[in-house]
């Protein structure tokens, strides 16, 4: 009804031509050029490489079509709108034109190259207003992430991805993110954003108003967030408190994986926190009672405890003999040995130790042991073990200039003096008999319970040579002798049977004057004989002396005799001559030698 009245009022157009209508067009020539120049007025100017407003028409998952006011559409790679997810029909987006019309004659447009050619500006912008910006998270690189920011490659640095740490980057590939640029670097080119910003300023103010909320001795729920060699960091819903590693267990903790995992939820108590610098200490041992509070009430000094060693030093062991309760084996509670040695020599982390209690202070919490009263004190009854005059198989524990320390057992240890290491030889160090390491044969000589300590001897074992030295090397006797050492008192000479004697340089002159030499070998005759202080003293000048002397005596005696013989049998007459003084007089000279 209401149509059929508009078309009664409908007038054709008085200036229609109706003769060009019939001969194929519509409009005169004049009204068609007029309509093309309206037509072309509606069309928007546009020039190659230019950036323009367009407007989302449609899209599909390869391409969208944009409307910049031209005779046609321009599509452009849906690529290139990866960094915007909410695209959507209408938006306006700025395209670069590339080329009007393509072999095809289609409009060639790229939002990509529009987005670069303004990219710069559009960074220093946001930058300068700290503005909120979407970027396109398009890969991972070296210590963090880059992203398409305005068509720009920034960087985003793994600490800035979120206020936690991040595990797994791989996740944020290929998502859209809001961010804000922190940093320019212009000489380079670098941009460097962060998605981190964003939420600081909020987790800030949650951060005073938990932090505001705390009070020593709290118990809170909260979340392993990171662990670390010193500690654990802990959520507490918006703000971290750290667990020191001596905090998480009573007992000893190498690393602190070993009491919690990451992303475990946990019960925590508040030990301390400081205001300004948002510091929150947590503890996780102090939930549970002390261990040494819960320490049998029976256990007492001089009970056998077992444990595992927990940490070595030179000075001893810490036992845990249960979970935060620990005793100290100290080094010499070890062994009954006197010996210097380090803990290590008995004993290794991780070892399973059976110890006697030596002391107990439950008010320090401390406790020491000893693994040595496990076994019997050897010098308890060392008289009835080691009696005087017995003979054991000893090893050399260390030399001194004046003897050999040696060790008959575990803990009984003896002295050797230099003097009783042998009858016969001049010793002036142990070494030239033993070495250290080595067994030597012993006999007891004297014992010292006080003091822990033997006297032992070794030349004991034999017997003493001098006894029959004394019936082969008798005053007056000669032997051959080779010297072996030159002293500033003279010379030591080699003797039979392994014994040493001494000369004085003027028993060292030879019968044409000349000194004896070291490594000669040399008649001696023995002038003096010690058997007491085992001292022989002898004489080469001696040897040709005393002859020539016994010659001279021999002849005057038979002149004597001769003479008395020419006189018969008259009475002889004694007179003192010249030859009996010179006689005395070597006779003297002998005995004074003799002495």
């Amino acid at each position: 009804m209401i149509e059929s009245e508009k078309l009664k009022h409908v007038a054709p157009l008085a200036d229609f031509d109706w003769d060009s209508y019939e001969n194929g067009s519509s409009t005169p020539e004049v009204s068609r050029e007029k309509l093309t120049e309206s037509y072309d007025n509606t069309l928007s100017k546009i020039n190659d490489k230019e950036v323009v407003i367009g407007v989302v028409s449609s899209f599909n998952k390869r391409e969208v079509v944009v409307n910049i006011g031209y005779k046609s559409d321009g599509v452009v790679s849906m690529n290139e709108f990866r960094y915007n997810p909410d695209l959507k029909v209408g938006d306006e987006v700025e395209v670069y034109i590339e080329s009007q019309e393509d072999k095809k004659g289609q409009l060639v447009l790229s939002h990509k190259k529009a987005r670069a050619s303004r990219s710069w500006e559009r960074v220093n912008e946001a930058l300068e207003k700290d503005e909120v910006i979407k970027g396109y998270i398009k890969c991972r690189t070296k210590g963090g992430m880059i992203v398409d920011v305005f068509g720009i490659e920034a960087f985003l640095p793994g600490s800035q991805i979120d206020v936690k740490p991040i595990r797994d980057y791989d996740v944020y590939v290929d998502k859209t993110m809001e961010f804000k640029v922190v940093k320019i670097n212009h000489e380079f080119k670098n941009v460097v954003v962060s998605h981190k910003a964003l939420i600081e300023a909020e987790l800030e103010q949650q951060k005073k108003d938990i932090i505001s909320k705390l009070e020593k001795g709290q118990v809170l729920e909260g979340t392993v967030k990171n662990i670390t060699s010193y500690g654990v960091f802990i959520d507490l819903g918006g703000v971290d408190g750290l667990i020191h590693i001596t905090d998480l267990s009573w007992g000893r903790v190498q690393h602190p994986e070993e009491v919690v995992k990451l992303d475990e939820k946990i019960n925590v108590v508040i030990l301390d926190f400081d205001d300004e610098k948002k510091r929150i200490a947590l503890g996780l041992k102090q939930l549970t009672p002390h261990p040494w509070d819960a320490l049998s009430a029976e256990l007492k000094v001089g009970d056998k405890v077992k444990g595992k060693v927990v940490v070595m030093a030179d000075y001893g062991a810490f036992i845990e003999i249960a979970p935060g309760v620990e005793g100290l084996i100290h080094v010499s509670e070890m062994s009954w040995t006197q010996h210097l040695r380090s803990a290590q020599d008995f004993m290794k982390v991780g070892d399973e130790v059976e110890a006697v209690v030596l002391t107990l202070d439950r008010d320090e919490r401390k406790m020491s042991l000893g693994i040595k009263q496990l076994k019997p004190d050897p010098w308890e009854n060392i008289e009835g073990r080691y009696p005087i005059g017995s003979k054991h198989t000893a090893k050399v524990r260390n030399f001194t200039n004046f003897g050999v320390f040696a060790e008959i057992e575990e803990g009984v240890d003896g002295l050797i003096h230099i003097s009783d290491l042998s009858w016969t030889k001049k010793i002036k160090h142990p070494s030239e008999i033993t070495q250290i390491g080595a067994d030597i044969e012993v006999q007891v000589l004297e014992i010292d319970k006080e003091n822990r300590r033997l006297s032992l001897g070794h030349k004991q074992l034999e017997e003493n040579p001098w006894d029959v030295f004394e019936t082969i090397f008798t005053v007056g006797s000669v032997h051959e002798g080779t010297i072996i050492e030159l002293v500033d008192k003279g010379a030591v000479v080699s003797l039979p049977y392994g014994v040493e004697g001494f000369a004085t340089p003027k028993h060292l002159v030879k019968e044409d004057g000349a000194q004896a030499q070291i490594e000669e070998k040399l008649p001696f005759k023995v002038i003096e004989f010690n058997k007491e202080s085992k001292r022989i003293i002898v004489s080469h000048s001696r040897t040709f002396e005393d002859a020539k002397n016994e010659a001279v005596s021999g002849d005057r005696k038979a002149k004597k005799v001769k003479k008395e013989e020419t006189q018969g049998s008259q009475p002889s007459v004694e007179k003192t001559t010249l030859g009996d003084i010179e006689e005395l007089a070597a006779l003297k000279e002998k005995l004074s030698g003799n002495k």
